[in-house]
């Protein structure tokens, strides 16, 4: 899949202002990761394509990552682009210096930030990273987290299909119909785009 730098930099922009501004790292990577289980469960796709890792905090989008910390893993590109919109405050916090360019969203992708937003907003930090260890995609990797809480694992796409057992919002109902569809999608997706690697 080809990492969209412009819509994962849009995103922690859209919602730090959401937050008024400013709003911890950790906080927006979860929403991220909200809005893509929403995405790709109606839609088929994450919103900006990245790759998911299980870490000890919860699923983190990679290059999504990267980009809310200023890694220096961001490209020259990235980072240009980055700096025109979002900036640390602090170690740990995103503030917005400009309001989001929606124009790189699809009418999909907005409705899924609004999605995790209205459903996730409210919660802290703290909260927003302890409710996703209950999701499926995350939960499967528990016991090698135990065993290695500095470790990233992989979270395949197919995977954030799967319903939560205890009583979450699943980020869209599916049925077992729709999911086998989506499934099927998705892995045909994946297949496709591996030829253009």
């Amino acid at each position: 899949m080809s990492f969209d730098y412009m819509k994962a930099t849009q995103a922690l922009n859209y919602f730090a202002l959401k937050e008024g501004g400013c709003i911890s790292r950790l906080k927006a990577l979860k929403l991220i990761y909200f809005a893509d289980r929403y995405h790709l469960r109606k839609y088929g796709r994450f919103i900006t394509d990245d790759i998911y890792f299980a870490m000890r905090l919860g699923p983190v989008a990679s290059n999504t990552a990267d980009i809310a910390g200023a890694t220096d893993f961001m490209g020259k590109d990235e980072s240009k682009y980055r700096s025109q919109f979002i900036a640390g405050k602090g170690k740990n916090d995103i503030t917005s210096l400009d309001s989001p360019d929606l124009m790189v969203f699809s009418e999909s992708d907005i409705e899924a930030l609004e999605f995790a937003w209205d459903s996730f907003g409210c919660l802290d930090k703290w909260d927003a990273s302890d409710i996703t260890h209950d999701y499926p995609e995350w939960l499967k990797h528990k016991n090698k987290l135990d065993a290695n809480p500095g470790g990233r694992f992989n979270m395949p796409p197919p995977d954030f299909l799967d319903d939560p057992v205890k009583d979450l919002d699943k980020c869209y109902e599916l049925t077992a119909s729709e999911k086998e569809i989506k499934r099927d999608q998705i892995e045909e997706r994946q297949e496709i785009e591996s030829f253009w690697v």
